[in-house]
Formats: structure tokens, sequence, C-alpha cells
């Protein structure tokens, strides 16, 4: 009858917390439990929301986090895989931990990801590598440098599977940008992934031609 409610209060700078919520008896709302409870001692950094402008005018939607500092910080570029997901606001392990140590985090929802239409899904299609799907990632680079959030001599680009290709991309094609990368699983050879996926992925695998290029032809 939907009187009863288990909601989820979920933050950007701490756990995640649970109540019970009780149309019935007036809107109460009642504590349930904290996801991580050790984790409320201490202080997080917050998670911005921004936007950037990439070199063709589309705009990317990415979060910030923060090192504590009002000068400009090493930055770490930390790409999400699939390259068919997103990357979204709240608590991110990863970040905070990063954060905690002197970086700034950006996170860049690049053309091609999941979650923002049709349209931007596929204008990542054929981008891989060389394309704008890496372009964006440069603009993010370069936007940062630009807001005084990052050092310009110190970014380093971090993902893992489709962020580690990313990774190796980035550094392969703009060295210039990057002091160092982390590649975590990611394919070095995109025909060497497509072979390897079983004949009974077929369906996944034409539709990843359809995206990637037609490797088994160009």
């Amino acid at each position: 009858d939907e009187q009863t409610w288990i909601v989820a209060f979920r933050r950007d700078d701490g756990p995640t917390e649970y109540a019970v919520y009780d149309k019935e008896a007036g809107g109460t709302v009642s504590p349930l439990f904290v996801s991580q409870p050790a984790l409320l001692e201490y202080k997080f950094a917050k998670m911005e929301d921004v936007r950037i402008t990439a070199r063709d005018g589309l705009e990317l939607v990415a979060y910030l986090t923060r090192a504590d500092s009002d000068a400009p910080t090493p930055l770490v570029l930390l790409v999400h895989g699939g390259p068919w997901a997103r990357d979204g606001w709240g608590f991110n392990a990863m970040a905070q931990w990063m954060a905690n140590r002197g970086y700034a985090v950006l996170q860049v929802n690049y053309r091609g990801s999941s979650g923002y239409g049709k349209s931007f899904l596929h204008k990542g299609d054929k981008q891989w590598g060389v394309g704008d799907m890496q372009h964006d990632l440069s603009d993010a680079v370069a936007w940062a440098v630009k807001e005084g959030i990052a050092r310009e001599d110190r970014v380093c680009i971090f993902g893992g599977s489709y962020g580690g290709y990313a990774t190796l991309a980035g550094m392969t094609f703009t060295p210039e940008l990057y002091a160092c990368g982390v590649d975590i699983v990611g394919p070095s050879n995109i025909k060497t992934l497509l072979d390897s996926i079983p004949p009974y992925w077929g369906p996944l695998r034409n539709d990843m031609l359809l995206k990637i290029g037609d490797v088994d032809n160009d």
C-alpha cells in the first residue's frame, strides 16, 4: 500500500544512511542504519558537479573531488570503464583516498558514456584512441589547468578496462599532458580483445564492431 518506505540518503562526503519513512504515521522518518558507520568520524572532501566544454562545443558532465588546498594540486584524471557506462555523483572511496593525499580527482563522462541519451552515446562511435572520446579527456585536463585546479606538470591518467585503454592511448598519443599513467586491465590491442570474445557472445561482438570499428577488415 506504499505506506512504509525504506529511504537511502546518499552523500558525497560520507556513507549512505538508511531510514524508514512511515506515511501512515504522519510522515515520520526513523533512522535504520548507516552503511559504513566507522566513516562517520572522518571528514571527507565534497564532490563538485562541473561542466566542461569540449573543443567541438559539446558539454561534458564531470565530477571533481579536490584536495584540501587553495593552490593548484596534482591531478588524477580517473577514467571510467565501459566505455558505455558513466560516473555518478556520490561518495567515491578512490577519489576520497587520493584527495586525502593531496590530489584533485576529475571524473569525466566523455562522449560515448551512458545516461545522457542516445545521441550522446553514439557520438562515441568509432572515436576510440585518437578520436573525440580521447579528445574529451585531453580537453578536461586543459580545463582543470586553466581553472587553477591542476598543476600542468603533475597530471596522471588512471583507469580500468576502457579507462585503462584510454590511459594507454593518452600516454601514447598525448604524452605531453601526463606525468604518468596507470592502466588496470585495459586492452592494448582491440583486435585481440574482440577475437577473445567467445562465439556465444556473437551479438555483443557485432555491437562492439559497430561502436569501435571493423577491426576485421580495416
